[in-house]
């Protein structure tokens, strides 16, 4: 399975018990959805590798108790410490309404309120203190925060995003 047909789910932060049970600090709102899993792809040297579950429960908050097949030590689960986690972009539940996975809106055009048709989401950029739409409007890059007080309609049938973005701000990028 390639990195590219998956979503990262998390990361396996510590080991739980002396049986090689883990420790997973999930990245998602809604961590309950993902307590019953029955295998997980394991980033290994850059190999996602498939990892059966023995069992695995909510542990505190957004943590996942695992305990896979096979791992039965803490040196076999010492091995797994600090592995990101990936499922199938599959599994993901469908979001509905103004809810969208930064992967699913690559592609669409962004339309402003107030100045019209801005252009085409090339990626996410999520790595500033809030996520940004990376646009490009003919060679342009255009960058607009993702709040969600910006963000009107997501249509996905039309693949679109309307934003009502502070007057001026897309001028900035244009001018």
């Amino acid at each position: 399975m390639k990195k590219d047909a998956c979503f990262y789910l998390g990361k396996i932060v510590k080991k739980y018990s002396f049986k090689g049970e883990l420790l997973a600090k999930l990245d998602t709102d809604e961590p309950e959805l993902y307590a019953n899993l029955d295998a997980i792809f394991i980033d290994l040297r850059g190999n996602l590798v498939p990892f059966f579950i023995e069992s695995s429960q909510l542990h505190k908050s957004d943590l996942l108790r695992i305990k896979f097949e096979d791992v039965d030590s803490e040196n076999d689960a010492e091995a797994l410490l600090k592995s990101d986690l990936y499922l199938p972009l599959n599994l993901l539940p469908n979001l509905e309404g103004n809810k969208f996975y930064f992967h699913e809106v690559i592609g669409f055009t962004i339309t402003d309120q107030n100045f019209g048709e801005v252009g085409i989401i090339t990626s996410i950029n999520d790595s500033t203190a809030q996520a940004l739409f990376v646009i490009d409007r003919n060679g342009t890059e255009i960058l607009i925060p993702m709040n969600d007080e910006f963000i009107i309609k997501v249509d996905r049938a039309h693949k679109t995003i309307e934003v009502n973005t502070p007057k001026g701000l897309i001028d900035l990028y244009i001018d």
